[in-house]
């Protein structure tokens, strides 16, 4: 069975200068509590992995406004003006990536790939420093996987053997962030003593290290 933990314990997991990925797409399926608690600590340099950075007040949001993230591999950041003013002012690097190529490389680092063949950005500043390759006379850009020491990610459903389960949209990166991180820790609405069904389960439990209980249980 996977080991639930409290917030704090899993903070404990956490170390200066780590690559972590963080699930959700804004405020859907965003994990809050652990971030909550990372926020009075005094860890910082972390490397983001995420769709956005959210907003300034919430949940990877709330990393960048407390200077804890010295990187953010994103696909937008408009939201959140901090991480605007942060950037501008030389104070966080800022890798931003087409949306599917960020998920396809995640994908790939999941996955045990040597990288994803992308036309995107071929013959401007993004192929700037980087391998094109030729595939029936169409040029690519190799694009390397993205791994992480942790991800934390939002679920749903969860059972006793850590299997993950989504409701609707709240599924977007935290499925597929669990395979390309080698610690993970899913904070969950409902966890449940008895197995999912199987039909439901989005992520295997093999994925997934550690739940933190969300408050929810007992509604399934």
């Amino acid at each position: 069975m996977v080991k639930l933990i409290t917030p704090a314990e899993a903070v404990a997991l956490f170390k200066n200068n780590q690559t972590v990925m963080v699930g959700g797409f804004l405020n859907c399926g965003s994990p809050e509590l652990v971030i909550d608690e990372l926020l009075k600590t005094d860890l910082s340099g972390f490397t983001l992995i995420a769709n956005d950075t959210g907003e300034a007040d919430t949940n990877r949001g709330k990393l960048v406004c407390a200077g804890k993230i010295k990187k953010a591999i994103v696909s937008h950041i408009g939201t959140n003006p901090e991480t605007v003013r942060l950037y501008n002012e030389g104070k966080i690097e800022i890798d931003l990536q087409p949306q599917g190529s960020l998920a396809e490389r995640v994908r790939a680092g999941g996955a045990g790939l040597g990288g994803i063949l992308t036309p995107v950005g071929v013959g401007t500043e993004v192929a700037e420093g980087k391998q094109i390759i030729a595939v029936d006379g169409k040029e690519y850009l190799l694009e390397t996987p993205l791994k992480a020491e942790i991800a934390l990610v939002y679920a749903t459903y969860a059972d006793k053997f850590g299997n993950l389960a989504f409701h609707g949209s709240t599924r977007n990166f935290n499925a597929l962030m669990p395979p390309a991180a080698e610690v993970v820790i899913a904070e969950v609405e409902h966890i449940s003593d008895e197995p999912l069904n199987p039909d439901n389960i989005a992520v295997p439990g093999i994925y997934v290290d550690y739940l933190i209980d969300g408050g929810h249980n007992g509604a399934l």
